[in-house]
C-alpha cells in the first residue's frame, strides 16, 4: 500500500485522527525549534565559525538525550499518556520562552544548552508516550500500517516546520541572529501551544495505561531495563536481519549526518554572508526545504516500489541513491549541486528508514520488539552524533572538500557491499524463558 492509501484506511478512527492532529503539529514545532537553534548557535557571527564547535554542539545538545531516551519507559507506564501529550507541549512552549528571555538577557551560553536540551528531551518523552499509545486507539491488524505512517507524517511535518520557520524570518530583514531565533522560536511556541490544544481532543484514559503503576521505583527499573536492553542486542544478533537493518541505518545515518553538518557551513560561508546571518540562515533553509521534498518523495514511492522489491534490496538501491548524491558534490558545490544532492540523499535515507523499520518490525519478536526500537532510537542518535564528531574532525571551516564528499560516496558503495553479503531470511530464535 501507498503512504496515502494507508492514510485513507486509517483516517475514519477517531482516535487515530487526532493523536495524527497532535503528533504534526507537535513534529512541525521541533522543526521550528531546530531552526531557531541552529539561528542561535551555528549562525552567530561571534561563535560556532568552526566544524569543531559545531560538532560540540551537537555532542552536548544529544549525547545526554541519547542516554536518558531510554529509560523514560517506566513514566509513561505510570503517567497517562494523554496528559503527558498536553503537558508537555505546554512545558516545551515555557522552555521556548525561556530561551527567547536567555537570549535577549545574553544569559552565558551553557543556559542556552540546558535549555535547549531539555526541550528535545520532552521530544523524546512525547514521542515515546505516542508511540506506547498507538495499539490503543488502533487495531492489531492496522498496527503495522500506523507504524510506518505516523513516522513518516512526523518527519515530513519536522521538514515542513523547518522550512516555515526558517522563511519567517525573511519577514525580520536585517535582523540580528538573536533577532532570526526569536522568530522561529516564538512560532515553535505557538505550534506547541496547538499540539497541546489538540491533544485535548484524545480523551484522557484513551491512550493509557490502562493500569497505572502505583510505584515508580526508578532505580530497580533503571537496572531492569539495562539487563533487558543487553538482552535485546543478544535476540537481535541471534536473529540476524534486525540486527543489520540497524547496522546499515547507522551507517547511513552517519554518513548523512555529514552532509548535514556540512550543509550548515556551506550555507553560511559560501552560499551566504558570514557577518550576515539572515542570509546565511536563509540559505540553509532552503536546503532544508529542499531535504523535505526528498523526504515526501521517499514517502510516497517507497511503499509503491517496496511492493515489487525486497526490503533489503530496495535498501541496497537507496544506498546506490545515496552515493549518486554524494557525486554530485564531488563535481561541484554550486548551489544548484547542493540543493539537488540534498533532495536525493534524503530520499534514499528516507527511502532506506521506512524499509528498516519494516525489517525490524518484521522479523522481531513481539516480546522484543520494544527493545529493538529503543535501541534502534539510541543507535540513530550515536550515529549522528558520530557524524558531527566526524565532521568536525575532518571539514574545512567553509564545509567543503572534495575529497571528503569522494571519501563519503566510498563508503556509501562499501555499505552497500558490506550489506549485500548480510542474510535476507532471520534465524530461527527460541522464545525467552520468562515472558
Amino acid at each position: 500500500m501507498s503512504l496515502v492509501s494507508d492514510v485513507k484506511g486509517l483516517w475514519h478512527l477517531p482516535g487515530f485522527r487526532r493523536l495524527t492532529y497532535a503528533r504534526l503539529l507537535s513534529q512541525g514545532g521541533d522543526g521550528m525549534f531546530q531552526v531557531g537553534i541552529a539561528a542561535a548557535f551555528f549562525f552567530d557571527p561571534t561563535t560556532a565559525a568552526t566544524p569543531e564547535a559545531i560538532a560540540a554542539g551537537f555532542a552536548i545538545l544529544l549525547a545526554p538525550f541519547t542516554i536518558v531516551g531510554p529509560f523514560v519507559g517506566p513514566l509513561i507506564d505510570r503517567w497517562q499518556r494523554q496528559r503527558i501529550l498536553l503537558v508537555g507541549n505546554l512545558i516545551r512552549l515555557a522552555l521556548v520562552v525561556l530561551i527567547c528571555v536567555a537570549l535577549a538577557a545574553n544569559w552565558p551560553t551553557w543556559t542556552l544548552y540546558v535549555l535547549a536540551l531539555l526541550a528535545l528531551s520532552v521530544n523524546r518523552f512525547l514521542l515515546a508516550a505516542m508511540t506506547a499509545g498507538l495499539p490503543r486507539i488502533v487495531p492489531a491488524d492496522d498496527l503495522l500500517a500506523a507504524n510506518s505512517v505516523l513516522p513518516t507524517l512526523g518527519t515530513i511535518a519536522a521538514a515542513i516546520g523547518g522550512a516555515l520557520g526558517g522563511i519567517v524570518t525573511f519577514f525580520a530583514p536585517g535582523a540580528s541572529d538573536v533577532g532570526l531565533a526569536f522568530t522561529a522560536l516564538l512560532s515553535a511556541a505557538v505550534a506547541f501551544g496547538l499540539a497541546s490544544w489538540a491533544a485535548t481532543l484524545i480523551g484522557r484514559t484513551d491512550l493509557g495505561p490502562e493500569h497505572p503503576l502505583e510505584k515508580l521505583q526508578l532505580g530497580a527499573q533503571v537496572k531492569a531495563l539495562s539487563r533487558e536492553l543487553a538482552d535485546g542486542v543478544r535476540y537481535l544478533y541471534a536473529r540476524r536481519t534486525p540486527f543489520h537493518a540497524l547496522g546499515v541505518m547507522s551507517a547511513q545515518r552517519l554518513l548523512y549526518g555529514m552532509l548535514f553538518v556540512a550543509s550548515i557551513l556551506i550555507s553560511r560561508h559560501a552560499l551566504g554572508d558570514p557577518d550576515r546571518p539572515e542570509q546565511a540562515l536563509g540559505a540553509f533553509t532552503i536546503v532544508l526545504a529542499f531535504a523535505a521534498v526528498g523526504f515526501g518523495l521517499a514517502a510516497v514511492l517507497t511503499p509503491t516500489i517496496g511492493a515489487r522489491v525486497e526490503r533489503q534490496t530496495w535498501i541496497l538501491i537507496c544506498l546506490g541513491i545515496g552515493a549518486l548524491a554524494q557525486l554530485i558534490l564531488v563535481v561541484s558545490v554550486e548551489p544548484w549541486a547542493l540543493l539537488t544532492s540534498a533532495v536525493i540523499v534524503s530520499f534514499a535515507v528516507q527511502g532506506a528508514k521506512i524499509a528498516v523499520d519494516t525489517i525490524v518490525q518484521r522479523d522481531t519478536s513481539d516480546d522484543y520488539r520494544g527493545r529493538a526500537f529503543t535501541l534502534y532510537d539510541m543507535a540513530f542518535n550515536v550515529a549522528f552524533i558520530g557524524s558531527a564528531v566526524v565532521a568536525g574532525l575532518t571539514l574545512p571551516d567553509s564545509g567543503y572538500s572534495r575529497t571528503v564528499m569522494g571519501v563519503v560516496m566510498v563508503l556509501y558503495v562499501m555499505v552497500g557491499l558490506i550489506y549485500a553479503r548480510a542474510p535476507r531470511t532471520p534465524r530461527p530464535v527460541p522464545a525467552p524463558s520468562s515472558a
